[in-house]
């Protein structure tokens, strides 16, 4: 049997065994190398080529079979009948995809020798490891979002992260220190959004566990081959090895413990599934999560910057609001951006300045915009060529990308931002690159790497020898059919081509007469005979052997061209961050200018104050007509608002606008609102909606207590905090009390706070604390409709109207007239006034019922039924208060 050949199962051939033996090995050759190989990569589907098919065999076969939903046949192996699965090579690309959604990691063991020299088995070796973390080609990939590959090790005193995106060349470090370090690490997971995280095989499980509650990459538990430990001295001297240094100093993580592990970690990971990943991995950069405004997961949520909670797109979120980048590169900085705020007041006055001068200079940033559109993804592109997966149309991409940096900075010449200077002076590339590539690749090259035509001529003189001793031959060959026609006589001769025999001359049986003696039979057909001629031959060798050695050649030539790009990809790297920066700058200035934002101060005082803010997000999609501004005013004597009208009149939204405001202010972006002035926000605290997660056991009020109580123990008064409802999810006694003592607790913080709620009773918070402002949402009453104003007064209000809206929504007319029915006899506190609906042959009938009375039983009002059960002596003086209140008014009510 040859290597390629393969028995599928048949109606009537032997059945596929469930699994492959425990331990096996394979019996023949071609399955040993395949086994022994599997053995060497666990936990990875192994594929290896054979013949035009990549396959796989026992229990790798069948998780491809069930993840690709394809075949699954089989092959005979020394008596045994070995499962088997395959994909054609040339699509492996899209089911490896397919199989990294999945999250499975995937090897590809390739041929690497030419079958046709094989003397026996053609060798085989595993060129790459495929995972969800170390992706490199672009149809896996979202062009703007990184992918990033991210190592986590708790240590003690400190947890470090090691994050790499194999994609773009990054690398990046910090520790965490503190008691609550796992806690900020989960954090600190969550943002990154890693496609896969690292973790020590030894690693806890409950750690795993909530690394993979943390986010929805894929955990994958690693020690190297070798079992080196990741402490002390051999994490540094990986480190130190790979940058081919002498310390760590020059990238600001000499006293790092464990940092330096989990970027040991992540190097290591990929020496063992990335062959040539490693090259333009150059820098490693450290940052403290302290430089950062802290968004945790549930804020990231409840204020949909990066995805809507609706749809789960980004249509409906503040990213696809701000993104106007022309480039891949700047679309992945600008959602990084959003992400991590800054607490520099000189780093965020530096982007405001650069965004206020191109926006008013409109014909410089409509001249760098047109520059940027279409703007090949340099980083990705260098970033290919350096893990050597790069063709030749990547390489005329980046050429054409570098080729634009020298009108990109001659662009900014004369603008007089700090920032926009130093971008300028950061655009300078060596032109050498562009050059080379210019000069070696044609406009427009083949996919494919050894199909000819990528080399360029005049590039190499061999190469244009080779390519015109083969034209030569071929122009011979295609003047020789109209050259033996006129010497032979026979008009239907023909010269053709196949690729068994080669070239040929065809003569017809009624021509066999005029065939001249140096022609030399070698094929009869059923209309004539076929011949070849020694001069014949000697062309076509010509031919073959040229056209062959010429790719041969081109190929050569292109490895040459793309490793002088690969030590290139520093500089490449550091010129495509500068044009990503300038894509976002500009896109904030045209996004300011397209919806009326403007320049925001930010200083270190510790206030809020925003005159006719708005909702980006929904002022952008128009929902509901014009956005109607509202006001802000926190600062040392309004520290907290309690904010109460109906549902659905915009309380929510300002919530969520002000603090979408300060952290667009904070990353450098103008904002919606006539003016602004924010003094800097360490983090931002969402407690918003109803959230349950059922598949850790947790109820909507237990998340809800579990956000509130993250809230309480890590607030300072440089937080925001907004808080849309807190204890609803329980018993209205139960929720006021918790609503009552968190809103307390804040005033105690001193952090700005708005608080959204339908517990009217916290109003009177105002009257026992100075720093808290009652706002209430404007209604306007018209009979039984209401008409939304969606404007914030000052005061409160004591009403919800629940049953309006339940009436707007389509609620049935008789559910809402018996919802009046019963709000009327709970405000007059009757307990005995109820309503019953009963079906008649008409229709619905309302009918009203007197509670029956036993013959010794008195009706109470429920206040006294109150009384006689209240313990007095448990009350405090606040909960007395507001018991005396709520019994002042449902006494009125009912009198």
């Amino acid at each position: 049997m040859s290597e390629t050949q393969t028995n599928t199962t048949t109606p009537g051939g032997r059945p596929l065994p469930q699994s492959t033996p425990p331990g096996y090995m394979g019996n023949t050759p071609l399955l040993k190398v395949y086994f022994s190989t599997r053995a060497q990569h666990p936990g990875i589907i192994l594929l290896m080529r054979v013949g035009d098919f990549f396959e796989a065999y026992g229990d790798d076969a069948e998780r491809i079979a069930s993840d690709l939903n394809i075949t699954l046949t089989g092959r005979d192996d020394g008596g045994l009948r070995i499962p088997m699965a395959g994909v054609p090579h040339h699509a492996t690309e899209r089911y490896v995809a397919r199989l990294i959604a999945k999250g499975r990691r995937v090897a590809l063991m390739d041929q690497v020798e030419d079958p046709k020299y094989a003397k026996g088995l053609v060798k085989r070796k595993v060129t790459r490891v495929v995972t969800p973390g170390t992706i490199l080609e672009d149809n896996m990939l979202d062009a703007k979002s990184n992918n990033y590959l991210v190592a986590a090790v708790v240590g003690d005193p400190v947890a470090g992260v090691g994050i790499v995106d194999v994609s773009t060349g990054e690398f990046l470090t910090t520790e965490i220190e503190g008691d609550n370090r796992l806690q900020k690490l989960l954090d600190e997971i969550s943002r990154l959004e890693p496609a896969e995280i690292l973790i020590q095989e030894e690693c806890d499980e409950e750690l795993v566990e909530a690394i993979r509650a943390s986010c929805s990459g894929t955990v994958t538990p690693f020690s190297p081959r070798e079992g080196h430990s990741f402490r002390g001295p051999t994490s540094r001297d990986v480190l130190l090895t790979h940058f081919q240094t002498q310390s760590l100093r020059g990238f600001g993580c000499e006293e790092y413990t464990a940092g330096l592990d989990a970027c040991a970690l992540v190097l290591r990971y990929l020496q063992e599934t990335q062959v040539n990943a490693l090259p333009h991995i150059r820098t490693l950069s450290t940052y403290s999560a302290r430089e950062f405004m802290v968004l945790d997961a549930p804020a990231r949520r409840h204020l949909e910057l990066t995805v809507s909670m609706s749809e789960g797109g980004r249509s409906r979120t503040l990213l696809g609001v701000l993104d106007e980048t022309l480039t891949p590169m700047g679309g992945r900085l600008l959602r990084r951006w959003l992400e991590e705020p800054l607490l520099d007041v000189g780093r965020i006055q530096r982007r405001h300045e650069a965004v206020d001068e191109l926006a008013h200079d409109v014909i410089r940033r409509g001249d760098l915009r047109d520059l940027l559109r279409g703007m090949g993804d340099m980083e990705r592109l260098v970033s290919r060529a350096a893990a050597g997966l790069a063709n030749a149309r990547d390489l005329v991409a980046l050429k054409n990308a570098l080729l634009r940096l020298p009108e990109i900075a001659d662009a900014l010449t004369g603008l007089r931002a700090e920032k926009l200077q130093d971008l300028r002076r950061r655009l300078a590339c060596p032109p050498e690159i562009a050059q080379r590539i210019a000069q070696a690749i044609t406009d427009d090259p083949p996919a494919g790497l050894r199909e000819g035509g990528m080399i360029r001529a005049g590039y190499s003189e061999e190469l244009d020898r080779l390519l015109t001793a083969s034209a030569d031959a071929k122009i011979w060959i295609a003047n020789l059919e109209a050259t033996e026609r006129e010497r032979t006589n026979i008009a239907s001769l023909k010269v053709g081509y196949n690729a068994v025999f080669g070239y040929y001359i065809e003569v017809t049986k009624s021509n066999l007469a005029k065939v001249p003696s140096n022609y030399i039979r070698k094929q009869t057909t059923a209309n004539g005979e076929r011949y070849i001629t020694p001069e014949l031959k000697e062309y076509e060798a010509l031919v073959l052997g040229a056209d062959e050695k010429a790719v041969e050649l081109e190929y050569e030539l292109f490895l040459g061209v793309r490793e002088r790009v690969a030590e290139a990809s520093p500089d490449v790297l550091a010129v495509a961050r500068a044009v990503s920066e300038l894509d976002v700058l500009a896109g904030f200035a045209e996004i300011a200018l397209k919806n009326a934002y403007v320049r925001p101060e930010v200083n270190d005082e510790d206030a809020i104050l925003i005159a006719g803010g708005r909702h980006p997000v929904i002022e952008h999609l128009g929902v509901g007509g014009p956005y109607i501004p509202n006001d802000c005013r926190l600062d040392a004597e309004s520290r907290m608002y309690i904010i109460t009208g109906p549902n659905m009149s915009g309380k929510s939204s300002y919530l969520r606008q002000v603090a979408l405001i300060v952290l667009m202010a904070q990353i450098g972006s103008f904002v919606p609102a006539d003016s602004a002035t924010i003094g800097i926000v360490d983090r931002i605290f969402t407690r918003v909606g109803a959230h349950d997660e059922l598949a850790s056991g947790q109820s909507t009020f237990m998340v809800e207590m579990n956000e509130t109580a993250n809230i309480l123990n890590n607030a300072t008064p440089r937080s925001l905090v907004v808080l849309d409802e807190i204890g609803r999810g329980t018993s209205t006694y139960d929720g006021l009390s918790i609503a009552w003592a968190v809103a307390e607790f804040l005033t105690r913080v001193d952090c700005k706070t708005l608080f959204a709620t339908h517990y009217h009773h916290l109003n009177e918070l105002a009257k026992h604390f100075p720093t808290v402002r009652n706002y209430r949402v404007a209604v306007k009453e018209q009979g039984d409709h209401i008409v939304w104003l969606r404007k914030l007064v000052p005061g409160g209000t004591d009403r919800s109207y629940g049953i309006q809206v339940a009436r707007m929504a389509g609620v049935p007319v008789e559910v809402v007239e018996r919802a009046k029915e019963v709000l009327k006899g709970l405000e007059r506190g009757s307990a005995g006034a109820t309503r019953d609906l009963v079906g008649s042959a008409d229709g619905v009938e309302a009918r009203t019922q007197k509670v029956q009375l036993t013959l010794f039983e008195a009706e109470k009002h429920p206040i006294l039924e109150e009384l006689e059960t209240l313990d007095v002596t448990a009350l405090t003086p606040v909960e007395a208060l507001m018991k005396l209140d709520e019994w002042k008014r449902r006494s009125s009510r009912s009198s």
